[in-house]
């Protein structure tokens, strides 16, 4: 999917974006966000309600990070500038974007899944009317584990990552939190029932 320059300008003019759901995806690192919504994926093949984000991040794809596509930092505050995301933001001393057309999708009545920084979920309350958080969780212990074996940090910055997630608190009627210490099933067929709700409610809103 493309948005041209004009249809984004027309749905900016109009937030909150209605019609679709934009299920948010959040939780510390370690947590298997990534884990999760690749079983969701598996689970509902072929289903055109829900569009899965490929989000933009400024950091090379490697197999022990999640598929997405890469820019350079210019290029990417080049893209920005042009209206290419829906929502940027800054963590881990990386950009993220998502693409433009996620509003698109939303607005068309489709749900759209996307991994984001808990950061800016009062940002996107106030871009898409219909907004479900889903929190992905698990025990220290399980965190520290997950964070150590991917090798991509020292001791002292695993646990500086585990300090600031624990500090962090979501709280509100469109939060979900699934625990994922355990078998990848239970955690993922948790999900899938909160993005059936998301599709239902979705159809319902066509219909009216």
């Amino acid at each position: 999917m493309m948005v041209s320059a004009l249809i984004e300008r027309e749905l900016a003019e109009s937030l909150p974006i209605r019609n679709g759901v934009f299920v948010a995806v959040v939780g510390p690192s370690g947590a298997g966000k990534d884990t999760v919504i690749g079983y969701a994926k598996q689970r509902f093949a072929g289903e055109t309600r829900l569009e899965f984000v490929r989000r933009v991040i400024t950091r090379p794809s490697d197999s022990a990070s999640e598929d997405h596509d890469t820019l350079a930092d210019a290029a990417f505050a080049e893209a920005e500038a042009d209206g290419a995301f829906s929502l940027c933001w800054d963590a881990h001393g990386l950009r993220y974007g998502l693409p433009a057309d996620v509003d698109w999708a939303v607005a068309n009545g489709h749900v759209a899944v996307a991994n984001v920084s808990r950061a800016v979920i009062p940002a996107l309350r106030e871009r898409y009317a219909n907004l479900a958080v889903v929190e992905i969780t698990a025990t220290p212990e399980i965190l520290a584990e997950r964070l150590a074996a991917r090798g991509r940090e020292s001791r002292g910055e695993v646990l500086a990552r585990l300090a600031r997630s624990a500090s962090v608190k979501l709280t509100g009627p469109d939060v979900t939190s699934i625990d994922n210490s355990g078998d990848r099933q239970v955690a993922g067929e948790r999900f899938a029932e909160v993005l059936r709700k998301a599709m239902a409610f979705s159809d319902l809103s066509d219909m009216i």
